[in-house]
């Protein structure tokens, strides 16, 4: 048994802080708000965040940082990528040992374009950290709580701690895989929340399975295709956190992006949705930060530029599936040259 921290008391953080407690774990979980706290200690439960879901007596809540961390070499962050930095710059602080640090946020930065792993390692300094691990996956907090059957992936530089944070959350409910490929792994987590938006907005327009079905598929193209350019590996947005996450994301009205589309699908402004949501939408500044990318990285992501415009240019969401559809022809296969092209240039390099 270990004493493990869980930063981040929301749906995904609480559904993850279940998972360790059934593992036998003693839990400290971090909230703001003192009546959140209050709950969970009292009622055990957070019915904000998990309705009706009963918590295990061994979570305990608090809102102070540093009683959370105390004796334990291992924090969970499972904050809105948003809220990152602000966490980090506390935590560094109080740091007295170097720690395991496992996150299950996704999203990037936008401006500085940063995974979360990077923002990590940019705010805590290397002697305080013994690793960087990611947790991502096909993974609703609401199915995970009722301890349905779930598999997600964690992945970091470092076989043998991927491997230790793998045996401390598995378990026949939650099935855990290792996966080397650090970079790939957040980029399938964060940019399917993109085509999650897009999904909910095809639904709310009342289009049906065949436009859903090629809007999954050529956004999973347009992710590999920045990730590798980003030094990913192909197969891996083949995996649970690239088209696992993205059909689990983009098919259900548990996820909030697809909710979030749904309801700018139906006329909704953003100011409007994000307030009806009522929680974090990670898609929408994730959108922003991909749009960067591909400036950035001369990658061609049209599903992408579309969703920025009807998200921050006030572009209606039938002018951008008209603009989807009347694009210049092309070939499907040029992805797949291209992703092949690209990983051999990129492998060619490393090696020289």
């Amino acid at each position: 048994m270990k004493r493990v921290a869980v930063i981040g008391a929301g749906s995904w953080g609480t559904a993850l802080a279940m998972v360790l407690a059934d593992n036998g774990h003693d839990v400290r979980l971090w909230a703001r708000r003192p009546e959140q706290v209050d709950e969970i200690n009292k009622e055990h439960t957070n019915k904000r965040y998990l309705p009706e879901i009963q918590l295990p007596q061994n979570i305990i809540a608090t809102t102070d940082l540093e009683e959370v961390i105390a004796k334990t070499d291992t924090i969970v962050l499972v904050t809105p990528t948003k809220a990152m930095r602000e966490i980090l710059q506390s935590l560094k602080v109080l740091l007295k040992s170097p720690v395991t640090i496992v996150h299950a946020s996704k999203g990037i930065e936008p401006d500085t374009l940063l995974r979360v792993s990077e923002v990590i390692g940019d705010e805590i300094p290397e002697q305080l950290r013994k690793d960087i691990v990611v947790l991502s996956g096909p993974s609703h907090a609401e199915e995970v709580s009722l301890r349905q059957p779930t598999t997600v992936t964690v992945s970091s530089k470092d076989l043998k701690t991927a491997e230790q944070i793998q045996d401390l959350f598995i378990n026949p409910n939650f099935r855990v895989y290792t996966n080397p490929d650090i970079i790939g792994v957040e980029l399938g987590g964060a940019l399917k929340n993109i085509i999650a938006l897009g999904a909910g907005l095809s639904d709310g327009l009342g289009y049906g399975d065949n436009a859903k079905a090629a809007l999954l598929t050529r956004g999973l193209a347009e992710i590999a295709r920045l990730g590798t350019i980003m030094g990913a590996k192909p197969l891996t947005f083949a995996g649970l956190s690239g088209l696992g996450d993205l059909v689990a994301t983009c098919t259900s009205v548990h996820s909030r992006n697809w909710r979030a589309g749904n309801l700018l699908g139906k006329g909704q402004t953003l100011d409007e949705v994000l307030g009806n949501i009522g929680m974090v939408v990670e898609g929408v500044r994730t959108t922003n930060a991909a749009h960067q990318l591909a400036q950035k990285e001369g990658v061609e992501m049209p599903i992408v530029n579309e969703l920025y415009d009807v998200l921050f240019h006030s572009k209606s969401p039938k002018e951008a599936v008209d603009s989807l559809m009347k694009r210049s022809r092309t070939h499907e296969g040029e992805d797949l040259q291209s992703l092949i092209s690209d990983r051999y240039s990129l492998d060619e390099k490393s090696n020289r």
